[in-house]
């Protein structure tokens, strides 16, 4: 049999749960037991994931130890999870207009999906002297910046930005650095994307 048994995940999940319970409140199977109005051995088997119990019996025994059937349950079909972490420094670089002056692109989450749904970046800059070209792409853009000084065009209006300053726009408008204020300046860029892309 290649895959476990749902029935005996079960009860070793209930036998973990209980156990661990009953040892948090410092009870003694038998006081637990008594209190239930179980038998010694029955509360040691399904502590053993040894016996299938029924509701009744699972509710007297986690009214003993203080467990609610809604609490012993919270955990039980959880999903796997599996988020994906990217460490400092260490973001997929990527090449854009404005690379070979100075300004690294690093791609911080790459979807593996069958639809791309946004991009974030952290994008550093560092020579004040630069011309920047401007960027327009499909989707909405925040970007919040966490160090050095800029002015930021979105269309015909500029915006100074420092560090904590944010702004969110239709990054179909023509969009981009205007001045570097104070360098090194480093903002986190991302990208959403609408359903369609």
């Amino acid at each position: 049999m290649t895959q476990q048994d749902p029935k005996l995940q079960l009860e070793q999940y209930i036998a973990m749960k209980v156990k661990r319970t009953r040892v948090e409140q410092g009870l003694k199977i038998m006081d637990v037991a008594r209190i239930a109005g179980l038998s010694q051995g029955m509360v040691s088997k399904i502590e053993n994931a040894q016996v299938s119990t029924s509701l009744d019996t699972l509710s007297r025994l986690c009214d003993a130890i203080g467990l609610t059937i809604s609490k012993l349950f919270s955990d039980y079909d959880r999903p796997e999870g599996g988020a994906q972490l990217t460490k400092s420094g260490q973001g997929m670089e990527v090449v854009r207009r404005g690379t070979e002056k100075g300004h690294t692109y690093q791609l911080l989450s790459y979807h593996r999906g069958k639809k791309k749904t946004y991009e974030p970046f952290l994008i550093s800059m560092d020579d004040a002297a630069e011309v920047f070209p401007t960027f327009s792409h499909p989707g909405q853009e925040f970007i919040y910046m966490l160090e050095g000084k800029i002015l930021y065009r979105h269309g015909n209006h500029l915006y100074e930005m420092g560090p904590g300053d944010s702004l969110s726009f239709d990054a179909e408008v023509p969009h981009g650095p205007e001045q570097l204020i104070e360098v090194p300046i480093r903002l986190l860029s991302v990208i959403h994307y609408d359903d369609e892309h």
